[in-house]
């Protein structure tokens, strides 16, 4: 076996050597001081001890005396005749006795049942499981305690300081321990000043000391030096190349600011000004980056892998030849996520094994935090024996997952075990962020498309990379390692199974607090860990998962249906590869003339029933582009659907990534029922009448202005209900498809609604105000249950522009 490179270092054994005591050295008269401390502190006061700093010191005192007098055997003993963990290292193992013996034995996590530990001397938590995915979450300040008396082993009746701890047997004789304040966001730390910054030096000297730090004016053994923007841009002075040159952190003054703010110390990766200044570039972790600058990093990223029989990139293997190996129907290439919430871990793993022409088998294996990939443990080893590197890979995947990898990758059988990691299930094909036009291919594909120039750019945007990379990036599920856009139906079965049972669990969950807390975080923990996120989330309420779990998988569905009809467009020999996705799409796009009838009809519907998207302060308004009719084969034609009773013609938003499979396969119902819009009325397809609402989900992003809005025609059948909140039961609803209309707090006006084609309903009309100000919902959403009820005839290409915008030359002060 050759080793070709390495990266970062093999895997930290967990043993350590045993050592016979802390110290050998008996200090008895460190015995008696304490056991003088003690005597002082009860004659002061009557009732016991008095005041946080009596009891520091005296604790302080104690904590020596163990120390100094009790063996590693013997502090492991005492923890386990209490009934603590004794598997830690020394020091936390030491710690964990000293507070049993002076202020009682720890009771038992109220959320799992796991073992407390006190963290850094701000808070105790558990070091249990809520879950096989997610680890405790339960935090305290003021940890349940036993009540009975210590139990003490005889070796340490029989220690120098059997007097010292009897005294502390006494439950009722006790202090309650007080942890150290998370007010002082700098302490322990030094910190160097440099360059003009907002406020003065002295200022900031002055601040940082009252926050527990300390000011260096040099940068020998500092923690960072914080820097002015002005410093970067002139190339820094001798202070600022001498730190990184010692790989010390150069921050901005908002890191001081911010941590100042929270009351606690902020990630300093995140405020770094320099890293790409730097001869190789440390590179900031992606979920420590300002979001604009990730995003950036993320639409410039190339994807590593764009399936299951895609090499990884960084093995520079595939340029050579380099192919997935496959033995008796089984792919050795694997991708694995963790995402522990409980202990802030979010990580991937990627095996392979590659062979090469002519060559030995290869062996890839790379393990690292999401968005961190400088810092990821990588290295590729050459095999020369074949069975010894398939059982090399196999042992790999055992130690990763804790499961077997035959009955995985044939059956695709698992069980997930606790802090392990879990397969993310890639399917054989080709992501579209890798398979789909890039931008310098664009142009070309659309000037030698022999379909109408306005349809080849619509193709165009559908088969572009851009789209799709865009939807991820808002979503955070855009890891460039593993390809989110191609995964097996079984994986997403997968993932839809999980957030449906959450789902049925919040209908009936009376949890509260911290239980409640570990619920939503063992969930959270689970969803993150089927899809995998640079930015994974505790999530907390019924919004935030349907933002982020079950419109996120709307969309991962979407663009899986999206790589696999687009396919490997950039190595296609094809003369027209835009006019072959669009004859695969089985569908009939054509311009609406905009001196048509239709056109018009659109142009009016929109502006009447928009309302500016508002992003932070700015508005945004919205003007047409063009008009685009659509005949789809899996969507009911008009004749179709003008058969069928009570037909209106509704807005329907949606991402630009998510309309190649709307077209494809037409509109899918909701993946869940939450009591938020667009998923109250449980697994329905959902329209509105105001376009305002529709632009909300085609409105993208500031830098990219153009989106796509949908008008579909929607048959509500004989019987429609109406709500003002959300429905208890749409369970019903769904069985027996019933048409129903949602009243907003606006609503169009009646007395300026049309018909179209005879007998459609167009609702177009002034908003105004409805008589329903307490619903949930700010516009009218009507819903149905069958995807035959619906047809899409149009799709609205609109951009947005920022309503009331003024260049205004200022005059140098």
């Amino acid at each position: 076996m050759k080793v070709h490179e390495t990266r970062s270092h093999a895997h930290m054994s967990g043993d350590e050597q045993k050592k016979g005591n802390l110290r050998k050295h008996k200090a008895e008269g460190k015995v008696q001081e304490a056991e003088q401390s003690h005597k002082k502190a009860k004659s002061e006061n009557n009732n016991g001890i008095d005041g946080a700093g009596d009891v520091a010191s005296e604790y302080n005192e104690f904590c020596k005396a163990v120390a100094d007098n009790l063996s590693v055997d013997q502090i492991k003993e005492v923890l386990e005749t209490n009934g603590q963990d004794s598997s830690g290292t020394q020091e936390i193992l030491l710690a964990q006795c000293q507070d049993l013996l002076f202020y009682g034995a720890l009771a038992k996590c109220p959320l799992c049942g796991g073992n407390l530990i006190c963290d850094n001397e701000k808070r105790f938590v558990c070091g249990g499981e809520i879950s096989e995915w997610c680890s405790c979450v339960y935090s305290t300040k003021n940890p349940p305690r036993n009540e009975e008396p210590v139990k003490i082993p005889d070796s340490v009746m029989n220690s120098n300081i059997s007097d010292l701890i009897k005294k502390h047997q006494d439950p009722k004789s006790r202090p309650k321990r007080e942890l150290g304040s998370a007010d002082k966001p700098f302490t322990g730390m030094m910190i160097s000043l440099m360059g003009r910054l907002t406020r003065t030096h002295q200022y900031w000297k002055k601040k940082i000391e009252r926050h527990g730090g300390k000011v260096s004016n040099t940068v020998q053994g500092v923690t960072c030096l914080v820097v002015s923007p002005a410093e970067r841009e002139r190339g820094g002075s001798s202070k600022m190349v001498e730190a990184m040159e010692q790989g010390l952190p150069v921050v901005s003054e908002a890191w001081l600011i911010d941590s100042v703010e929270k009351q606690e110390a902020q990630p300093l990766e995140a405020y770094d000004v320099v890293s790409d200044l730097s001869v190789e570039g440390k590179g900031i972790p992606w979920d420590k980056q300002d979001p604009s600058e990730e995003a950036i990093e993320s639409l410039s990223a190339e994807l590593k892998m764009y399936g299951k029989k895609g090499v990884y990139k960084d093995t520079k293997l595939q340029e050579k030849g380099g192919m997935i190996f496959e033995k008796d129907g089984l792919l050795y290439n694997c991708a694995f996520s963790i995402c522990d919430l409980g202990k802030g871990r979010n990580e991937y793993c990627i095996m392979q094994l590659i062979t090469m022409p002519e060559s030995n088998l290869n062996l890839y294996f790379k393990r690292g935090k999401v968005g961190d990939d400088p810092n990821a443990e990588e290295r590729l080893e050459e095999w020369e024996d074949e069975e010894a590197a398939i059982k090399e890979f196999v042992r790999l995947f055992e130690e990763i997952t804790g499961n077997e990898f035959e009955p995985w990758e044939r059956e695709k059988k698992i069980q997930k075990k606790p802090h392990k990691f879990f397969p993310i299930d890639m399917d054989d094909g080709i992501e579209v962020r890798s398979g789909a036009l890039g931008l310098r291919q664009l142009g070309v594909s659309a000037a030698h498309c022999k379909l109408d120039s306005f349809v080849a750019n619509f193709v165009k945007v559908l088969c572009g990379q851009e789209i799709y990379k865009y939807a991820l990036m808002e979503l955070g599920l855009d890891p460039p390692d593993l390809p989110m856009g191609m995964l097996t139906d079984i994986h997403m079965k997968r993932s839809e199974e999980v957030l449906l049972e959450f789902v049925e669990k919040l209908k009936t969950t009376k949890e509260t607090g911290q239980k409640a807390e570990a619920m939503w975080a063992d969930f959270s923990s689970r969803w993150f860990s089927l899809m995998q996120s640079t930015r994974p989330m505790r999530l907390h309420d019924f919004h935030e998962l349907a933002d982020h779990a079950a419109s996120a998988f709307e969309t991962v569905r979407d663009i899986n249906t999206a790589s696999r009809l687009i396919g490997d467009m950039r190595g296609d020999t094809l003369d027209d590869p835009l006019s072959d996705r669009y004859n695969k799409l089985g569908c009939k796009i054509s311009v609406v003339d905009k001196e048509s009838e239709d056109y018009k009809m659109v142009v009016k519907y929109l502006e009447t029933t928009y309302e500016p998207v508002k992003v932070s302060d700015v508005e945004y308004g919205v003007s047409v582009e063009n008009v685009f009719a659509v005949e789809s084969d899996a969507i009911p034609s008009l004749d179709d659907i003008k058969k069928l009773p009570n037909k209106v013609l509704l807005w329907c938003g949606s991402r630009s990534s998510n309309l190649l499979r709307h077209i494809y396969k037409g509109f899918l119902p909701a993946v869940c029922s939450l009591p938020v819009p667009g998923y109250m009325f449980g697994r329905a397809i959902v329209c509105s009448d105001a376009a305002a609402e529709a632009a909300r989900y085609g409105f993208t992003a500031v830098d990219r202005p153009e989106g796509f809005l949908v008008l579909a025609v929607a048959s509500l059948g004989e019987e429609v209900t109406e709500f003002t909140n959300p429905p208890e039961d749409t369970k019903t609803l769904e069985d027996k498809k019933i048409g129903v209309k949602g009243l907003g707090r606006k609503k169009t006006e009646e007395s300026e609604h049309f018909m179209w084609k005879d007998d459609i309903k167009v609702p177009c009309g002034r908003l105004v105000p409805s008589e329903h100000k307490d619903s949930p919902l700010e516009y009218n959403e009507y819903a149905v249950y069958d995807p035959k009820q619906t047809s899409i005839r149009f799709l609205v290409e609109v951009k947005y522009e920022e309503k009331g915008t003024e260049i205004v030359d200022v005059e140098p002060q």
